[in-house]
């Protein structure tokens, strides 16, 4: 791994977490993601099942995680269950954790080999009344992708068809929704690299520079500064580009007088940032450009304003549009008749801001967690609002990410330069 050894508190900590909330004599089981092929013998980056990572800090195929807080046997209450060794295998794919290795990343002091678990897990299946078994149910996740969470979940129910099954997923939207200090000091690292990165690019835009050039620099901060991955597909839009939202080709020229929009975020310790900024090319925003990203900063600084624990999350966005609303009649895009005509099915501001506000961050970037109750100290937000014009050929996105405290919450890129100001003193350096 390039980032640094994280401490196994982290994990064993969440472990306790979610143990607490399991019913009396149950048996939790999480499975790993398996390696996907691609043509022929070539495979898709890895990215392990964020559940089994949150519970034991290991992202190597195969593995999964055995909870059992009632076993008789108590040095079986927490397993951990890896590939084993093969020396073979390593000459083509690389180092296996071996057991000793294992209990360090993960806290875990039984250490189980995959090819010699089933008889175990039959035992400990003959004794348990209840089986938490995990699922994705992020909310987010297409009605069309292939399920191979559910491939697992199919057979081991056929296997064992008269124990009450519970869903994990359920649990660990609740708890992984609430980020600890540990967790938040993973996703700050992720941020510090994301800030450095985007120093680095605000010294290298002008005129004539390639959306893609631009994409390696930021990869190029990335790597030397350990980060794991990119968060996500980097977007580096410039122009009327910047209007399409998932923008990934980057292949364009970034010409004089335009905007850049730019989202990505590093991937530190498997946690993510998420940063969205948008910079004058010629580094120095034009009248109406600065008009528009004002308005878009404003949205965003209202947005901050309310954003605290104990306010419902869909009474949040209503706000917000409704601020989005007032600014966008400042700016001259709507006016109070429109407002007045509007179809509330397909309201005004939509034709302009047609994205949400914002959505929990975390081990992954589009994180688990609640949308429609109040949102409750120690979530972790992206706030990110933005203005799209396709009359002046202009998209403008300002994001940062937020952790809820007591009575607000906390910036995790304060101090990134975010005002029309703060950007053009950047790119002037």
């Amino acid at each position: 791994m390039k980032y640094e050894p994280i401490s196994s508190k982290l994990y064993t900590q969440n472990r306790a977490r979610f143990a607490k909330q399991m019913k009396p004599n149950s048996i939790a089981i999480f499975v790993a993601n398996p390696v996907l092929s691609e043509n022929s013998d070539a495979v898709y980056a890895y990215k392990a099942n964020s559940d089994v990572t949150w519970l034991s800090g290991v992202t190597q195929e195969k593995t999964m995680v055995i909870l059992y807080p009632d076993n008789a046997d108590t040095s079986a209450r927490e397993v951990l269950v890896v590939q084993r060794p093969d020396e073979m295998l390593e000459k083509w794919n690389g180092h296996l954790l071996r057991k000793d290795e294992a209990t360090a990343i993960s806290g875990i002091g039984n250490i189980q080999f995959v090819d010699s678990i089933d008889a175990q897990i039959q035992l400990w299946m003959h004794h348990a009344d209840h089986v938490y078994l995990d699922t994705n149910e992020n909310d987010r996740i297409g009605g069309d992708t292939f399920r191979t969470d559910l491939l697992f979940v199919h057979t081991f129910m056929k296997q064992y068809p008269l124990h009450r099954y519970e869903r994990a997923a359920r649990i660990m939207k609740e708890l992984r929704a609430i980020k600890t200090k540990e967790e938040v000091e993973q996703v700050q690292r992720a941020v510090d690299i994301t800030h450095k990165a985007f120093l680095r690019v605000c010294g290298f835009v002008q005129p004539g520079v390639m959306e893609y050039e631009i994409e390696a620099e930021i990869t190029h901060e990335f790597i030397r500064n350990r980060a794991t991955r990119h968060a996500y597909g980097a977007i580096i839009a410039s122009g009327d580009r910047a209007r399409t939202l998932h923008y990934v080709d980057n292949n364009q020229e970034c010409k004089a007088g335009e905007l850049l929009l730019m989202d990505f975020g590093a991937e530190y310790g498997n946690y993510n940032a998420d940063l969205s900024r948008t910079i004058p090319v010629s580094g120095k925003f034009t009248k109406r450009q600065k008009e528009v990203y004002n308005a878009c900063l404003n949205v965003h600084n209202y947005c901050k304003s309310i954003l605290k624990p104990g306010i419902n999350y869909a009474a949040y966005i209503d706000m917000v549009n409704k601020e989005m609303e007032k600014q966008l009649v400042a700016i001259g895009l709507i006016s109070k008749t429109d407002l007045k005509n509007q179809d509330p099915a397909n309201p005004a501001y939509r034709k302009y801001f047609y994205h949400g506000i914002g959505h929990h961050l975390g081990l992954d970037v589009h994180d688990i967690g609640t949308r429609n109750e109040p949102v409750k100290e120690g979530m972790l937000f992206t706030i990110e609002p933005g203005i799209y014009i396709e009359e002046e050929q202009m998209g403008i996105r300002i994001e940062n990410n937020y952790w809820l405290t007591k009575t607000g919450s906390k910036d995790l890129f304060k101090g990134i330069p975010i005002t029309v100001e703060e950007i053009e003193a950047a790119m002037k350096k």
